[in-house]
């Protein structure tokens, strides 16, 4: 079964050149049946593509060409946007500033394409941040950079996998901080974020949040710390009071193990691992980052650059291929819930894993 909508315009940024992110998009691409489902438009070189294309061993089976700009992409190909005239100089597995240059060139571009609407969603590949910071780039990761971009005060990284929904309260900050930085208005504003993400974007009615504590044992009730008693408990009963269907705070050290999970839409994380450790255990290679509260659709693959096996043709792209499918049906979702107004209950999620799965 294939889609019978038009393919969205997905824009990718290249991400790391000395990485893997160029050799996951065309590895996605492999398969002619994604082209049914997005018509890719990729900013990057000329080279890069051609080398990518050549360890993949897809130099003479998958249709790409270089053009102008997103206007003049073409379905059923690979749209190759070129960001600079000179070619990419390989340096696989390297942290370099030329390479944190190219790609924050590459993700401009992009963005600039997205707010004029030339693409219809944002997929980026990743990027490493020492590279980006090495290149003078001002954000700890792409997730600040498109709030500040998107001039917004709040958004949220969500990891998705399936019925899997896992938020981060704190973000891209050093574990040590962790605790200072947590606030009650920041939790409340941060599983508000995923409320309505869970609501707009993935067209679940009256979404279920469990939030998790900071401390081992969620404190032992005050044992061992008391930012659950103190932080935690007064954000739910604040969420709870509002209408909104948030328990907790759990303990995190069972939560994922005991399946609790499953009992909720979406799950906030006090911290980044505390999230992603158990996420990325159940999920690796399956997941998607999601950007949830701004204005636009932006996705990306949850493995990084993959610099140890950078240039060696192994790549997968299979969580690639996730963050079209998950940037396509958020697009979807959005158009969907704002034809039939603020009535959540007219809203039919969108669940195409058997689908998606097929086409693997």
């Amino acid at each position: 079964m294939v889609s019978k909508k038009n393919p969205t315009l997905v824009g990718f940024s290249a991400g790391d050149p000395n990485g893997i992110g160029i050799e996951a998009i065309v590895r996605t691409f492999q398969d002619e049946r994604m082209f049914q489902e997005a018509t890719p438009i990729l900013y990057a070189t000329q080279n890069l593509v051609e080398v990518a294309l050549e360890i993949t061993g897809l130099e003479r089976s998958l249709p790409w060409a270089m053009v102008e700009n997103a206007e003049a992409a073409k379905k059923d190909q690979l749209n190759v946007v070129s960001i600079q005239p000179e070619p990419w100089v390989l340096d696989w597995g390297n942290v370099t500033a030329e390479a944190g240059g190219f790609a924050m060139a590459s993700l401009d571009h992009v963005v600039q394409d997205l707010a004029a609407t030339k693409v219809e969603v944002l997929v980026t590949a990743p990027i490493h941040k020492e590279a980006m910071r090495k290149s003078a780039f001002q954000f700890p990761g792409h997730t600040e950079y498109l709030a500040n971009i998107a001039n917004v005060d709040e958004v949220l990284m969500l990891l998705v996998a399936g019925d899997l929904r896992v938020g981060i309260c704190t973000g891209h900050i050093a574990l040590k901080d962790v605790a200072s930085a947590l606030k009650s208005d920041l939790i409340v504003k941060k599983a508000n974020l995923m409320h309505d993400a869970l609501l707009k974007d993935f067209g679940i009615p009256n979404p279920r949040i469990a939030i998790l504590g900071l401390n081992p044992h969620a404190s032992d009730n005050g044992l061992m710390g008391d930012e659950e008693n103190q932080i935690i408990a007064p954000a739910v009963r604040e969420l709870s009071d509002s209408g909104k269907f948030v328990l907790g705070p759990y303990a995190a050290d069972g939560f994922f193990g005991s399946g609790a999970h499953r009992q909720f839409d979406g799950v906030l994380a006090m911290y980044h691992d505390q999230g992603l450790a158990p996420f990325k255990a159940m999920s690796f290679g399956q997941g998607v980052n999601y950007t949830a509260g701004l204005p636009v659709v932006r996705t990306s693959p949850d493995h990084g650059t993959g610099f140890d096996i950078a240039g060696k043709g192994t790549a997968s792209g299979d969580s690639m291929r996730a963050a079209i499918f998950l940037a396509r049906d958020i697009r979807s979702n959005r158009q969907e819930f704002r034809s039939y107004g603020s009535d959540p209950l007219t809203i039919q999620p969108k669940n195409r894993r058997e689908e998606d799965r097929d086409r693997r």
